[in-house]
């Protein structure tokens, strides 16, 4: 990419990213860190009151468990389902959304020959359980292929649709992948599968904070979520939503006081007692899950969220005139999401290259090789600066195969 094509660049990325909200962070500050979608990024103020939930715990642990920590769980639930569309009867507190899907599908009754289906871009983790329970139950696991970039939502139902059979009995879908940073038309296909009779799992590890939720009106059967992620809660707080009924048929992993009737410990719903007592642990993460809320109502983040977005589109379109490469991202995506792919050229060694950017120019981004094709999964969050998105251009101008240095 020629030099005037980086000026171009610093142009069109006209908002003020001059790195106000990254001193809000931990985050190191030598390293151009574009991966929050993999893990998240706790803010300071968040990270204290995580905490001091913990030196709570600590200082009284008998009182702060029998008399304290339900009420806290309680405010936390409380909040967490308000921001996304929920009854807080209905939400579950999980360590993450590969937990919450590992409860769902492992609690279904599958015969042999029952069918999942999915997609041929899902988190691998997930895919994982989903194969290990139909080998237990000799189900079969679908992998439907669906159009990559996304296509109109009518056009993609019906590929995907294509899919399902007589047998089928879960369908499960991502809301955002994780592999190709695609929202998925989940709505629609939760309607249509309710009127076909078949359940519906949709992993969430990347909606919440990310986009608005509504989970009544989305309709899935179950809905697992991260709250680590993108709503820069501290990791290990997740939640699983299930409508109520259905919330019978999901099967406590482990099997603690929950069952027991201890009041301190009863909540008024048998599903939230039954799969919240554990034995002992640090629930201080669930418990900062409100304190994550109120940092971003705090701040205006569905200001910074936006603004995050744009950055990101600008950038992916400057790596896009680098590369050739078709746009990733739906135009009913532009300037909603903070994650996106921009697929490259075949690397030759695609880890070496991930190393080396983050060896020789300190950025922190994944690489991600899919159906026999590479891409880079580009993450702006409210620390990211525009001298951030310019240096990784410089980066892939220098580094992609074909390319010049002239503008280094």
């Amino acid at each position: 990419m020629k030099k005037t094509m980086i000026h171009r660049a610093k142009r069109e990325m006209v908002l003020e990213f001059d790195g106000t909200y990254r001193s809000l962070f931990l985050l190191d500050p030598d390293v151009v860190f574009l991966n929050h979608g993999s893990f998240g990024a706790c803010p300071v103020k968040v990270f204290e009151a995580y905490q001091y939930w913990q030196l709570a715990l600590e200082r009284q642990p008998v009182a702060f468990i029998t008399s304290e920590l339900s009420q806290h769980l309680n405010r936390s639930r409380a909040s967490l389902a308000g921001l996304i569309g929920a009854s807080q009867e209905d939400v579950l507190f999980v360590p993450n959304a590969t937990h919450g899907v590992n409860q769902v599908v492992r609690s279904l009754d599958f015969s042999f020959g029952d069918e999942i289906l999915t997609t041929d871009q899902e988190y691998g983790a997930c895919e994982n359980v989903l194969r290990y329970v139909c080998n237990q139950k000799g189900a079969v696991l679908r992998r439907q292929g669906v159009p990559l970039p996304s296509v109109d939502s009518t056009e993609w139902i019906e590929a995907f649709w294509s899919g399902v059979t007589e047998r089928t009995k879960l369908i499960f879908l991502s809301h955002l992948t994780s592999s190709t940073a695609q929202r998925f038309p989940i709505k629609e296909v939760c309607r249509r599968a309710r009127a076909a009779g078949i359940l519906t799992l949709i992993d969430g590890a990347h909606a919440p904070g990310q986009i608005d939720l509504d989970l009544e009106e989305l309709g899935s059967d179950f809905y697992a979520g991260n709250c680590h992620k993108w709503l820069m809660a501290p990791k290990g707080s997740g939640f699983l939503h299930v409508r109520r009924e259905h919330q019978m048929r999901i099967e406590p992993l482990i099997v603690g006081w929950g069952l027991s009737g201890i009041p301190e410990f009863e909540t008024g719903s048998p599903f939230i007692d039954h799969n919240q007592w554990l034995g002992t642990d640090d629930f201080s993460s669930y418990v900062a899950v409100a304190d994550a809320i109120d940092f971003q109502r705090e701040y205006g983040w569905n200001s910074v969220r936006i603004a995050c977005s744009h950055l990101l589109n600008e950038t992916l379109d400057v790596i896009r005139q680098l590369t050739g490469r078709e746009d990733m991202i739906s135009v009913q995506d532009r300037g909603q999401l903070q994650m996106g792919v921009a697929e490259l050229p075949l690397l030759k060694d695609i880890k070496n290259f991930k190393r080396q950017l983050l060896a020789d120019y300190q950025i922190e981004v994944p690489l991600v090789e899919w159906n026999g094709r590479h891409f880079l999964r580009v993450s702006v969050q409210g620390y990211n600066t525009r001298n951030d998105m310019v240096r990784l251009v410089r980066a892939l101008e220098e580094l992609l195969p074909g390319s010049t240095s002239e503008g280094s």
